[in-house]
């Protein structure tokens, strides 16, 4: 069961990749990160924006206002599980 999980050839699976931007870097080496993602209604059919926050390692020292990539990764702490991996623009 564990090689059915693992994929073939015991190949790690793909890590989710998501953009956000930063809304808080008050924590030392964490960044809490405001992913916005649009979503049709199950029922209604309408778009809406649902926000997620996620907390992220930082050693690219990104401030609140920037717009970054971040990369799933193991469990650093009891809430983060998200790695930055590059700023993709500053905050003006």
């Amino acid at each position: 069961m564990a090689e059915e999980q693992a994929g073939a050839g015991g190949a790690r699976p793909q890590r989710k990749v998501r953009e956000g931007r930063v809304v808080s870097d008050a924590m030392q080496s964490t960044v809490v990160v405001a992913v916005v993602e649009r979503v049709r209604h199950p029922r209604y059919g309408k778009t809406v924006q649902r926000t997620t926050k996620l907390y992220a390692d930082d050693q690219l020292q990104a401030r609140v206002g920037d717009r970054v990539r971040v990369t799933e990764t193991r469990p650093l702490s009891k809430l983060k599980r998200w790695r930055v991996t590059e700023v993709l623009e500053r905050a003006r």
